[in-house]
């Protein structure tokens, strides 16, 4: 035999032949990783250089909240960093507890459960909850925690085209009436900054016995008249049957939480792998979380100042002929439709001082490469407007209007 078929095989085989960052580094194009030297703000410094943040999920800019930073200060003083345990054994506070009930107050369910991450959230509630003869359906859009979790479930899983409610409807018909069934759908859709048609969603999920999951972790703060998210937003509240958030958006911190109807948050609670395994969330995250949603719940002018500031990136991208899409929440994709255009066009607002985030494949389509853009409420009408004009600049060198 040649020397070809005698070569054995190496599992690192495939990291060594992963060569497309290091092409882009070698281009000069690489826009991932990039340090920043400062507090998640309006204005981030990265090497040196002062850059508007137009890329950020600190929504309501409580990242830099004296209140905020001084309630994880004092959290760490008192509990110190860590907790050295799962919630599961040794690493429940009392201050943990606390806030899973003011978590589901807020969102008017019965209880909440907190896990050390967003993305674990959804590995463990969906991978807990969806067993062998379940089905769980989503929509193609959705975040890849949803879709790991799914993967992690022993259910069937089905998926719709984004947001069409006829497709939706041909996948339930075609599923067994009497198998248990979850539509697990994002209220806000991160990339693409639409929301999930949620009114089509409760009315299919009522006519074929269907319950309903809402992964809002980009609307919990923002939507809705008292911040509950998309739920509240279109008035389907108690429809709803689990939604879960993030504290790494809004809150301002890390970690996560579901909430709905105290048996099922019971249920995920003692039988969930990513609880009794994993850490729990440190003191200083849970207050910080705790300081936040007080000033979501008390300074509602701070979603009002957020949402004026969207409308008018809004208007002002689409009157200078931007393909913004769909969108409808502060995250506004600019559409460019190329990696190598949304490469060049995020590099050169680097350089006019604007940072935002490239979004290509696998997080879009390949045909839907964008430039993810998203405002914070503490965001100055000076610092949207140089947003704009660097914006409108970058547009027309590479072509797009």
């Amino acid at each position: 035999m040649c020397d070809a078929l005698n070569k054995e095989k190496d599992l690192f085989d495939k990291c060594g032949s992963f060569t497309d960052a290091r092409d882009m580094i070698a281009q000069g194009i690489y826009p991932f990783f990039r340090p920043l030297e400062s507090a998640q703000d309006t204005e981030v410094l990265i090497g040196g250089k002062k850059l508007i943040m137009m890329g950020s999920n600190s929504y309501l800019g409580l990242t830099t909240d004296q209140r905020v930073k001084d309630a994880a200060i004092n959290a760490v003083k008192k509990y110190g960093s860590g907790c050295a345990g799962s919630r599961f054994l040794n690493g429940t506070l009392d201050i943990h507890v606390k806030l899973e009930e003011k978590l589901a107050d807020f969102m008017q369910k019965e209880a909440s459960l907190i896990f050390s991450t967003g993305f674990q959230t959804n590995l463990g509630v969906i991978s807990t909850i969806v067993g062998k003869g379940d089905y769980v359906i989503i929509d193609r859009l959705d975040h890849a925690s949803i879709i790991e979790g799914c993967r992690l479930c022993f259910g069937q899983i089905r998926k719709y085209r984004h947001n069409d409610m006829d497709d939706l409807k041909r996948i339930l018909e075609a599923i067994p009436s009497d198998a248990p069934k979850l539509i697990i759908v994002d209220g806000v859709f991160s990339m693409e900054g639409d929301l999930a048609d949620l009114p089509g969603i409760v009315d299919l999920a009522e006519r074929y016995n269907t319950r309903v999951f809402v992964d809002d972790a980009h609307g919990i703060g923002v939507m809705g008249e008292h911040g509950r998210g998309t739920a509240e937003h279109f008035g389907l509240q108690d429809k709803v049957d689990l939604i879960m958030g993030t504290f790494s958006k809004t809150f301002s911190s890390l970690g996560g939480f579901v909430a709905g109807k105290a048996s099922v948050i019971h249920f995920i609670k003692h039988l969930s792998r990513e609880v009794i395994f994993s850490a729990s969330i440190p003191p200083s995250n849970v207050a910080s979380v705790d300081k936040a949603l007080d000033i979501i719940i008390e300074e509602p002018q701070r979603r009002k100042r957020l949402w004026d500031i969207t409308h008018k990136m809004k208007r002002g991208l689409d009157d200078m002929g931007f393909d913004t899409g769909s969108s409808v929440t502060p995250i506004i994709p600019i559409f460019v439709r190329s990696n190598e255009g949304v490469f060049k066009m995020t590099l050169m607002l680097h350089e006019m001082g604007v940072f935002v985030n490239p979004v290509i494949s696998p997080a879009v389509p390949p045909e839907h490469a964008l430039i993810r853009t998203s405002f914070m409420a503490t965001h100055t009408d000076e610092e949207i407007d140089f947003a704009l004009n660097a914006i409108q600049t970058a547009g027309k060198e590479i072509g797009i209007i």
